[in-house]
Order: C-alpha cells, then sequence, then structure tokens
C-alpha cells in the first residue's frame, strides 16, 4: 500500500544548510520537511518560477523558509532551499 503524501528530497544547496545546523537542529528541520511533505498541496507564501520556468514555491514553517516544488509523477517534494528565518 503506498504511503500517503509525498516524500522529501534534497537538492544540494538544502542538505547543505542541514548539514550547517546543529543535531537537533537539524531534526527539526527534516521533520518540518516531512510535515511538508505529508501536507503537499498546502497554499505556499509565494512562488517565483526558476530559470527553466518552473514555478519553486516558498513556504515559512516556524524559523525556516522552505523552497520546494512538487513532483507528481515521483510523489516527491523537491525541497531546493532552506534558509533560516529566525
Amino acid at each position: 500500500m503506498a504511503k500517503p503524501g509525498y516524500e522529501p528530497v534534497f537538492a544540494e544547496e538544502a542538505a547543505e544548510f542541514l548539514l550547517r545546523l546543529p543535531k537537533r537542529r537539524q531534526r527539526q528541520v527534516v521533520a518540518l520537511a516531512k510535515q511538508l511533505a505529508d501536507h503537499p498541496f498546502v497554499r505556499s507564501d509565494y512562488s517565483i518560477p526558476d530559470e527553466s520556468g518552473r514555478a519553486i514555491e516558498y513556504l515559512l514553517i516556524e524559523d525556516y523558509i522552505f523552497a520546494y516544488w512538487l513532483d507528481h509523477g515521483e510523489r516527491e517534494i523537491r525541497i531546493t532551499d532552506i534558509d533560516d528565518a529566525s
């Protein structure tokens, strides 16, 4: 049986951001990414097209801004970047 929601996939920039965080904050950000992946159709705060024209969604969750796009075919949320908004 397929898992509901999508799976989070971290691009290189997002993974590098995670690796710079202390372990406790890494766990927090990964949990937030999983929460977003479980609810991929939540309304984002805004959207900006990338260089290929794909709409990158931006969403503030707690103290972090997640930039992502949905890969519906693979049921993945492609997290392209994460910024600390605190």
